[in-house]
């Protein structure tokens, strides 16, 4: 999808192959730079919902490291930082969901990352391949206290957030409807970051972005 800026916009879905595809994608449309947009979820305690994280690195599981363009990342971190909390570290890209407070601090201890996604390492090895520049940008959904409800899980296992799955979750467990309603408030915090960063204009330099769920 080409945007009236001129980027070009992939919507990727969850995971490490629907990403990388999304990237494959816009790589060969002809983008000269990549960004993973979306959101996350905090390992760091610190990190409240709507912050907006610019990794300086995306790393995996295994060690590997994907660095982002520094000069890119710098000018962008200055000038949102008189509008939004901008924090920069390591970004963790998992290929499962890290989904209660047990397994965020594991990876915190393991990693030194601040936050978790699912998509931005697949994309940073597109750029990485193709010899494109790369950023990440993602705004805090969940906190490192916030058990992510079982029902968004299951409800998300096909790459996108089925409605139809996640309201027969929820009536099989009502007693969830309380942590997804206050995971909603979080989400809309992370989304009104977002739109403030997109309405900033600041993204793009020749760039394509990934829109990942």
């Amino acid at each position: 999808m080409l945007l009236p800026d001129g980027a070009l916009l992939a919507i990727s879905g969850i995971g490490n192959e629907a990403a990388t595809r999304a990237a494959c994608a816009l790589a060969d449309a002809g983008a000269t730079a990549l960004v993973s947009w979306g959101m996350a979820g905090a390992l760091d305690p610190k990190l409240r919902a709507g912050q907006l994280l610019l990794p300086s690195t995306v790393i995996t599981p295994d060690g590997t490291q994907f660095h982002t363009a520094a000069q890119w990342r710098a000018r962008l971190a200055h000038e949102l930082a008189g509008r939004l909390a901008v924090c920069e570290g390591l970004l963790l890209t998992s290929p499962v969901a890290i989904d209660t407070l047990e397994s965020k601090a594991a990876a915190l201890r393991a990693t030194q990352a601040l936050a978790v996604d699912m998509e931005s390492a697949a994309v940073a090895r597109v750029a990485a391949a193709r010899a494109l520049p790369f950023i990440a940008i993602r705004a805090i959904v969940d906190t490192a206290v916030d058990v992510l409800p079982r029902s968004v899980l299951v409800a998300s296992r096909a790459g996108q957030v089925q409605r139809w799955r996640l309201a027969r979750e929820l009536a099989l467990a009502p007693g969830e409807i309380a942590s997804l309603l206050h995971l909603a408030r979080r989400f809309h915090a992370a989304k009104r970051t977002l739109l403030l960063v997109a309405r900033a204009g600041l993204v793009h330099s020749s760039a394509s972005s990934v829109q990942v769920a």
